[in-house]
């Protein structure tokens, strides 16, 4: 802040003294020479009496000046603490610019370096933001045809928009008894609920609509099978709550990417369901803010344990333990009891994973442009991966998978077997839900045969071209 030649430098005066120039020094000189002649009377001290005068108005004059150049340089200081802050808005300007890039690139296909999520937990207070007003999405009076078809897997998830789907949601808590029984303030569920969408990504599959898509299926379940009577409110509540959240934030590249490339994600949570556990995050750090909190009037081991069961459940979703939760079921399904802990328990687990995959049971026209969005996500991530060196998974490789690879072994291994599990403790979904599945096999089972005919085909005609230019 200065230099070594600092104006502080001691000064230097001449005075007449008896007629002869001393040369005085402003520092110490003058107290030298006061202590040495105060004795002095007559005209000699009168003389150094005036030369002490001079000196306290010449430290008079170096306090004033030493007070202009303390301003000056608090003056510089302000002035570089204010270019400084500008700075730092000019640099939080372009990171919020960067941050709107990366995910405009991400939605249109492109890719991350650090495959860096929405909420940042490394940024110190981040937190999420909904509007804190009255909500005021359109309030749609639902028809009591769509009533009854929201009950049904053969609802038509395609013809809705955003703040349908959030009325259709909000119905589902009213129509439950949820609102009611945990005393939830009607504007904060839409708040959280705005809360929610807002929080879902632009991704081809893993976006608002499939969240929608998990909500309704689950929902049409409870009244298919007839939970209301079998399972309690809270186990009502859960359900529904984790199949709202499940998939929060999702950044379009599954664990397999997260972990293979090191990513903030598989770092915090070691590799373990990195996304799930991040969707659980996501879930409760909006719960978290008042304003969209729709467990606020609960007592607080009520809520603990519906915090807990909701992150089980979603943390289920992780299909890496697809086989270790079907098969605990499936020990307990000859046998289940609604009244043990345990068995309720590992239900839900099931019902969250058949929900969550559940898009074959729906019409073919309903589920096939699931299947488009799904392998339109799958080719930016096998994409990615080639151009990164990391691992890629053959059905998610565009140049080797086709609509019926996809799906034909995912159905016949996965779903099928889970369903049909499902089906022996509730028979009534055999027809709505696993004769479509049965079906939905058979179909890409013969679209896998007409394209096995038309390869066969390429091979004989370039076989017999070659044969000819020999």
């Amino acid at each position: 802040m200065g230099t070594s030649s600092s104006s502080y430098a001691p000064k230097t005066v001449y005075l007449d003294v008896d007629g002869k120039m001393q040369k005085v020094s402003e520092t110490s000189d003058l107290y030298i020479m006061t202590r040495c002649s105060c004795s002095k009377g007559g005209e000699a001290g009168d003389k150094l009496r005036s030369y002490v005068f001079l000196h306290f108005c010449f430290r008079a004059f170096r306090i004033n000046e030493l007070k202009t150049e303390v301003t000056n340089r608090l003056v510089m200081l302000e002035k570089r603490v204010e270019l400084e802050g500008l700075k730092m808005v000019e640099i939080e300007k372009c990171k919020n610019d960067l941050r709107k890039l990366r995910d405009e690139m991400t939605s249109k296909g492109g890719g991350r370096v650090t495959c860096g999520c929405k909420y940042s937990f490394t940024e110190d207070g981040k937190k999420l933001s909904p509007r804190r007003d009255v909500p005021n999405y359109p309030k749609y009076t639902l028809s009591q045809e769509t009533i009854e078809a929201l009950k049904k897997p053969t609802f038509d998830v395609w013809h809705w928009e955003h703040n349908e789907m959030l009325s259709c949601l909000e119905y589902m808590y009213h129509d439950l008894g949820l609102v009611k029984e945990f005393n939830m303030n009607p504007i904060t569920l839409k708040r959280w609920l705005l809360g929610i969408q807002e929080n879902y990504r632009n991704n081809p599959f893993h976006n608002f609509r499939h969240c929608f898509c998990v909500s309704q299926m689950m929902y049409g379940m409870i009244h298919l099978c007839n939970l209301q009577e079998r399972l309690s409110m809270t186990d009502m509540c859960i359900l529904m709550t984790a199949a709202v959240c499940h998939d929060l934030d999702h950044p379009g590249y599954n664990n397999t990417y997260q972990i293979n490339a090191h990513t903030e994600l598989a770092v915090r949570y070691n590799d373990i369901s990195p996304l799930e556990n991040h969707h659980c995050a996501v879930a409760f750090q909006i719960i978290s803010m008042p304003e969209c909190n729709i467990f606020a009037n609960i007592e607080t081991e009520a809520f603990k344990h519906l915090r807990q069961a909701i992150i089980t459940l979603i943390l289920a979703t992780d299909m890496a333990r697809h086989g270790e939760i079907l098969d605990s079921f499936k020990q307990n399904v000859d046998n289940f009891d609604f009244t043990n802990h345990k068995h309720v328990t590992c239900l839900k687990l099931v019902l969250i994973k058949c929900c969550d995959i559940s898009n074959e049971v729906r019409p073919t026209e309903v589920a096939e442009p699931w299947l488009d969005c799904l392998l339109e996500e799958y080719f930016m991530q096998s994409d990615r991966e080639k151009s990164e060196g990391l691992p890629v998974a053959p059905f998610m490789d565009r140049d080797k998978v086709t609509k019926p690879t996809a799906q034909i072994g995912f159905i016949k291994f996965v779903l099928i077997p889970m369903f049909e599990t499902v089906m022996k403790l509730f028979p009534q979904i055999e027809e709505i839900m696993v004769q479509p599945l049965r079906d939905s096999r058979d179909h890409y089972e013969e679209l896998k045969q007409i394209d096995d005919a038309m390869t066969e085909k390429k091979k004989t005609e370039s076989k017999s071209l070659g044969g000819e230019k020999k």
